[in-house]
């Protein structure tokens, strides 16, 4: 009980850091890195462009390749205050649950490494033990795509990664990707009386979304045999159109965004083409025809990389150890996990809570999904040296 209090405690500093992906999470990253360097930890900090958002990469043990790599996101999504019974950033009790936003995506896993900090110190001293805790994984695996690309070229890095996202401590071995895209399309404004005198944007967006309709049902023709996700193909998602000024005005600017979870990586393939085809020869030459200015302009949010399940995969096998389980799953939600995978080391999915409870109102963790986190740290010592 008093181990569990002690992460408990941990779990109610990191919930007070209110890291809503649109504020700075450096007063966090500052807070899990003195916990680290406490134990003798290497911490280093690689902060974005902007100063304000921040990764940190952490290790323990001899400065030699391979090693366990224990990941997490340390942002969290927004609150509505008014459909929380509680303070959101102030960790509550009620009923052997603790709440609060991010308790259970993820800083409920992070405040277990750290409670287990001074054990994985020890167990570090013949192979290494690494700690990987990013920034803006809410808004399209950011820092995670950043950090990868500060490891793909050292000869020292970690072999293996579980990255402790909510998965009710089950091995999770493969999971779709997501690729978040805005879509901005420019016309020329005029009186809708004269229709052909501009080009409305809106028009155009939606004709966009009926190709990316037509896209949706080709994605289910191409579903791979023997998918084990549900549903078992790609999907397409439109999730917001913005545009126009009034009923009587022709639309000079629309706003689209849509996503879409590959099941493989021909998937996102498939649909970047078609819809850049359909683009490249039908919308624009159309809404250039007497406004050369018009264009359809293409930000990429974030393409998070799919985690394929592998035959061997070693981060699977030792999670099998340290959990009891014998069965790996695959998730249609996306997570970190196929950065890693993409930089060559074995990875896995496998942390407290439910995925149930991330993203609404009254978000919480079990005291015994945390208690079950921390066992599958301490069984570590079993199998690590």
């Amino acid at each position: 009980m008093f181990e569990l209090a002690a992460c408990r405690d941990i779990l109610a500093d990191l919930v007070a850091f209110p890291t809503v992906s649109s504020e700075s999470n450096l007063p966090v990253i500052a807070y899990i890195a003195d916990r680290l360097a406490d134990v003798g930890a290497r911490v280093e900090i690689f902060t974005d462009e902007t100063g304000t958002k921040a990764n940190l990469f952490a290790s323990l043990g001899p400065e030699i390749a391979g090693g366990l790599m224990l990941s997490g996101h340390t942002d969290v999504v927004p609150v509505d205050e008014h459909m929380w019974m509680s303070d959101p950033f102030e960790l509550t009790e009620r009923d052997g649950r603790f709440y609060g936003r991010g308790a259970c995506d993820m800083k409920g896993f992070i405040a277990c490494c750290l409670a287990r900090r001074e054990e994985l110190a020890a167990l570090a001293e013949k192979r290494p033990i690494h700690f990987a805790f990013t920034h803006d994984e809410e808004v399209g695996c950011i820092g995670a795509k950043a950090l990868v690309e500060h490891l793909k070229d050292r000869e020292v890095r970690p072999g293996l990664a579980i990255v402790g996202e909510p998965t009710l401590m089950r091995v999770i071995e493969g999971h779709k990707g997501c690729c978040e895209y805005t879509v901005t399309f420019t016309g020329r404004s005029g009186h809708s009386s004269a229709p052909d005198a501009g080009v409305n944007a809106v028009e155009y967006a939606a004709r966009y979304i009926a190709r990316l309709m037509e896209l949706r049902d080709g994605l289910k023709q191409r579903t791979p045999v023997g998918s084990r996700y549900d549903p078992p193909y790609a999907t397409l998602n439109v999730g917001g159109l913005e545009g126009g000024m009034s009923h009587n005005v022709i639309a000079p600017r629309a706003v689209l965004k849509w996503e879409t979870r590959p099941v493989v990586a021909e998937d996102l393939g498939y649909v970047k083409q078609e819809i850049a085809e359909y683009c490249r020869t039908r919308l624009l030459p159309e809404m250039r025809r007497h406004t050369p200015e018009a264009g359809i302009e293409t930000e990429v949010i974030g393409e998070a990389a799919a985690l394929f399940p592998k035959n061997a995969n070693s981060a699977r096998d030792l999670a099998f150890a340290l959990t009891g389980e014998n069965r790996a799953d695959v998730v249609p939600f996306g997570t970190e996990a196929g950065f890693f995978q993409e930089i060559g080391m074995d990875a896995v999915v496998c942390g407290p809570g439910s995925i149930d409870q991330a993203h609404k109102p009254d978000e919480f963790i079990s005291a015994e999904q945390l208690s079950q986190c921390l066992t599958m740290l301490d069984r570590l010592g079993e199998h690590w040296t």
